[in-house]
């Protein structure tokens, strides 16, 4: 538990801006990533910020957060790049099945395709909101989905535990707080918690998708239920004070920029930068 003194430092340390995180590291994953836009492509793994690290794929996120009672993961990327993310958490030197946790952001094939293996890979616990719970055992999209009519399926997953929003999940003294944010997807879950480097401690916000992606004859236009809850998570997340923001898809908030050093790791007007491209896209899609 943060005591009020790791508290004040972290205080202090939110007005500094972050180092950056492993440059070298990154640049390889860069590199390595140049024009890949499929959702498999292996990348090297690199140090974030203190404990967390990115072990996923080229164009998708899988998050990294270890301690000395156990790691956690955050996302679990597609089926068949499970064998790279761990191949990455070994290369980084830390053991797979020392994993205890594995939580994930949306119902979707590219983020947790690779749920069921990861799982049994690691022998971690599944943790998920109640929506996303649901889809995640039966491995098929809701049929209220704006992508349903053109997105496949996953391979079905155990769910461990079912949290509520605004709940805690621990693995020593890691804690991670689910915050609903629906709209991609019903489910549609962010994370946030606070990780230190010594002394330096911040604040992480992972924030789900938020892009408005209609696929097949589906139109926002015509499910103003879906455009009002998309505009309470712009509010939601727009609001909030996201230290260093982490997305499910790299490119949608600059991580590998900001992880290299080109911009600013803690960028504070990330999350606000974020809700206004989605905001955007939105009003575009209900024209259509």
């Amino acid at each position: 538990m943060l005591t009020p003194a790791i508290l004040a430092l972290a205080a202090t340390a939110a007005s500094v801006p972050a180092q950056p995180a492993d440059i070298q590291a990154t640049r390889a994953i860069m590199e390595q990533c140049e024009g890949k836009e499929d959702f498999s492509s292996p990348a090297p793994p690199a140090r974030i910020f203190g404990n967390v690290w990115y072990v996923g794929s080229c164009t998708v996120s899988v998050l990294l957060i270890t301690g000395p009672d156990g790691h956690v993961l955050v996302d679990a990327g597609m089926e068949d790049a499970v064998p790279d993310v761990l191949a990455n958490i070994r290369k980084l030197g830390f053991d797979p099945q020392d994993v205890g946790l594995i939580v994930s952001s949306h119902e979707h094939f590219d983020h947790v395709g690779g749920l069921a293996a990861l799982a049994k890979a690691t022998g971690a616990k599944v943790v998920a909101l109640p929506v996303a719970a649901k889809v995640i055992r039966i491995g098929k999209v809701s049929p209220a989905d704006p992508q349903a009519q053109e997105i496949h399926g996953f391979t079905p997953a155990k769910v461990d535990r079912v949290i509520q929003p605004g709940k805690q999940v621990r693995v020593g003294p890691i804690r991670l707080t689910a915050i609903a944010t629906p709209g991609h997807t019903e489910g549609s879950t962010s994370w946030t918690w606070t990780s230190c480097d010594g002394a330096d401690c911040r604040k992480f916000t992972y924030v789900d998708s938020i892009s408005a992606l209609q696929l097949g004859t589906y139109r926002f236009a015509a499910h103003p239920d879906r455009v009002a809850m998309f505009r309470h998570t712009f509010d939601k997340v727009a609001a909030m004070d996201c230290g260093i923001l982490l997305t499910p898809h790299p490119g949608s908030s600059a991580m590998f920029e900001r992880m290299s050093g080109q911009q600013r790791l803690d960028d504070p007007a990330a999350c606000k930068i974020l809700v206004e491209g989605a905001r955007a896209r939105l009003n575009k899609a209900l024209e259509q």
